[in-house]
């Protein structure tokens, strides 16, 4: 197995997924199938813009792509795209994140192999970049964010010096890291309600919903997630209520009383998107979510409002 860097462009002309699947030709097929079953990062190329490396997964199998000739699909480990709390600088200092990327005095190499869409990874430089963008002390960062004398971590929550791999699989660290991305994307404001409401120590009360449950097979993807109140949160996870693939919110009308939807809802009836167009979620995670979620009652918890 080998570790690579995969370019990515939010406008590819390919079928790009990072949480699901990499499209690519035949000249990296060998590079890139010795990578199944080990980790990735993805990067962004200069002309497409500032972000640099973004995100990491994992490979789960490489497949043909149907009905195309010479090319070839990377299917992504469900449940291990995660994107970066910081996106990774090309350049630190001066010199590439990326020792194959370096001159021997440390200068960034020009073309060649800097151009490649798949490029190998040595351990070292994979764990460095993560490092960078996914902060083995995330958790932390984030408990002691808004309190001034923060309550202290429970001994199993504290990833202090947890070796890389081992923070990339933990479920703790992953809805840290997820919550943060989601929250910031959504401006911590709800989507459903337009509301940005903060406590008295001035911690945001929105939270952050999968909008399909990683346990169902969702993804840690911004796309895969909404900004949401308390309440909204519960009533999207119940299936109450839903968004269209226009982005209108659909409510379960015969459970959710009238009055109810009055006050929770924006006047216009519609999500309150992302800013950056790509954070917007996934339309494929909302149809699934009108699929298998909405109008089915999933326990018989009291409803809130009662």
């Amino acid at each position: 197995m080998v570790k690579l860097v995969l370019m990515h462009k939010a406008d590819s002309i390919y079928d790009d997924e990072p949480d699901q699947t990499y499209d690519f030709p035949k000249t990296y097929l060998k590079a890139v199938s010795e990578a199944v079953g080990d980790w990735i990062i993805y990067y962004e190329p200069v002309k497409a813009g500032p972000r640099g490396y973004f995100a990491v997964a994992k490979i789960r199998q490489v497949i043909p792509k149907p009905g195309q000739e010479g090319r070839f699909l990377a299917l992504i480990e469900p449940g291990s795209y995660l994107p970066f709390d910081r996106e990774v600088p090309r350049l630190l200092a001066g010199r590439p994140m990326e020792e194959s990327l370096m001159e021997a005095d440390g200068t960034p190499k020009k073309g060649g192999s800097v151009q490649l869409a798949v490029r190998r990874l040595s351990d070292a430089d994979f764990a460095r970049i993560v490092n960078l963008g996914l902060p083995d002390d995330l958790e932390r960062i984030e408990a002691t964010r808004y309190d001034p004398q923060p309550l202290q971590l429970e001994e199993a929550s504290v990833p202090f010096e947890r070796p890389v791999l081992e923070r990339l699989t933990r479920r703790p660290f992953r809805d840290v890291a997820f919550r943060r991305q989601v929250r910031e994307a959504y401006d911590y404001r709800c989507a459903m309600s337009g509301l940005r409401l903060r406590n008295g120590g001035g911690r945001p009360e929105v939270q952050a919903a999968h909008i399909r449950p990683v346990e169902r097979q969702g993804s840690d993807s911004v796309r895969n997630g909404l900004a949401l109140s308390g309440t909204l949160h519960w009533m999207f996870d119940r299936g109450l209520v839903s968004v269209a693939e226009d982005h209108t919110i659909l409510v379960s009308r015969n459970k959710v009383p009238g009055e109810v939807v009055d006050r929770l809802l924006l006047p216009d009836g519609k999500l309150q998107l992302p800013a950056d167009r790509r954070n917007w979620p996934h339309p494929e995670n909302l149809r699934w979510h009108r699929e298998n979620v909405f109008g089915q009652t999933l326990s018989d918890e009291p409803m809130p409002w009662a």
